[in-house]
């Protein structure tokens, strides 16, 4: 698409931060947006520390360095600076990306469109969660160097930002839980399937690059959060005792030191891999016999749409998933389900799928024509096509 002056029509996607929360999301609507010929750019605050995960070769990254409240309102005016596209596109409601980008849109004059993939107050109480400080309480959150309003992720601007979601030209949420909150058009959590294609490594040779030959590979490629679940995978392996069940944890923990309780507790079950570049990670899921997304049936997993599960589809593994919000419905009948909070079906599960492994591997080539169909990179693209119409009118 071409603007006014015959040149490719450029979309600047805010994620409210750069290391994680947000930026995996933008990355794939990015390289989805890329597949209907715009020009793309991410922008987003690096709060300390490095991009990550690294980008996409393909993607253009801007990156300002920030602090919190206040001096983040200086950031931001750096950011509106950068921004050089005809199309924001704010990933989550949040004032780091919704709140710029609402700036943008009024200064530039140009349309914004706001993408939800994650209910970002049910990490703080959900409807429930009020803020009710005395006056003295209220000071110190507001002047203290460490004060809870100083933090941009504050439920407080939370809230706000929420109240603001109408004044998105258009909205994008990626599971059916954030559509009946907030409306909008449903935009799943894809993944490149050209890039993420079984076809182009040898499982077995994964398995001696990254040290884990001769185990029987349980994969989750992220970073662990109490809401995801393990704690059942390791419950589960605790039941079955297999020396050679191994449980793969991939890259950096940019929240908390979970990880860290998780190996103090069931290091022998554990093997914790560094994190790797986007470019990398389909070599690393190549090691998986198994792709495990154990979520809790929790209003944070139910928001959710696991980008694990995508990247399992996509690499033709069988993924061993709960029946938590959209993952019944996105895994059809492909994947191998069991009820949230339940080692012991986990456990039978997988003692299922390593008796008949080869009929497992079945399922998990369905799994990727599955995601091939309706969650690569290309069925994205089709459906954000209409939603960039409808702003573009």
């Amino acid at each position: 698409m071409k603007n006014e002056k015959g040149k490719r029509l450029k979309i600047s996607i805010l994620s409210p931060t750069l290391c994680k929360g947000g930026v995996d999301r933008a990355y794939v609507l990015g390289q989805a947006l890329q597949k209907l010929n715009f020009d793309v750019e991410i922008l987003g605050f690096l709060f300390g520390g490095k991009i990550y995960p690294e980008p996409p070769p393909t993607l253009e990254v801007k990156a300002v360095q920030a602090s919190g409240l206040p001096q983040v309102l200086r950031y931001g005016a750096e950011i509106l600076n950068k921004i050089e596209g005809d199309i924001i596109y704010a990933v989550k409601p949040k004032p780091t990306s919704f709140g710029v980008g609402l700036c943008g849109k009024m200064l530039g004059k140009r349309p914004i469109i706001l993408d939800i993939d994650d209910w970002e107050l049910s990490w703080c109480g959900g409807d429930e969660g009020r803020y009710r400080p005395s006056l003295k309480q209220l000071a110190r959150d507001i002047f203290k160097k460490d004060g809870a309003l100083r933090d941009v992720s504050h439920p407080v601007y939370l809230r706000w930002m929420e109240k603001l979601v109408k004044q998105a030209d258009a909205v994008t949420v990626d599971t059916s839980f954030l559509q009946q909150r907030f409306g909008g058009v449903y935009v799943p959590n894809g993944k490149d399937t050209c890039l993420f294609n079984p076809e182009h490594f040898d499982a077995e040779a994964s398995r001696i690059r990254y040290g884990l030959a001769g185990l029987r590979v349980l994969m989750f490629p992220g970073a662990p959060r109490p809401h995801k679940g393990l704690e059942d995978v390791l419950m589960a392996l605790d039941r079955l005792n297999h020396p050679d069940y191994k449980l793969i944890i991939v890259g950096e923990n940019p929240y908390d030191n979970y990880d860290e309780i998780l190996i103090s507790r069931w290091g022998r079950w554990i093997v914790k891999l560094p994190a790797v570049p986007v470019v990398e990670m389909p070599a690393v899921v190549a090691a998986a016999h198994v792709v495990v997304v154990p979520q809790r049936d929790e209003l944070t997993a139910v928001a959710q749409f696991p980008i694990k599960l995508s990247e399992g589809m996509a690499m033709a593994k069988p993924v061993l998933a709960t029946r938590v919000g959209d993952i019944p419905a996105i895994l059809g009948e492909t994947g191998f389900l069991v009820d949230a909070g339940r080692p012991d079906q986990i456990a039978a599960t997988l003692e299922a799928i390593f008796q008949d492994l080869e009929q497992a591997n079945l399922r998990g080539a369905m799994a990727r024509a599955r995601c091939i169909e309706s969650y690569s990179l290309d069925a994205m693209a089709e459906i954000l096509s209409g939603v960039l119409r409808s702003v573009l009118l």
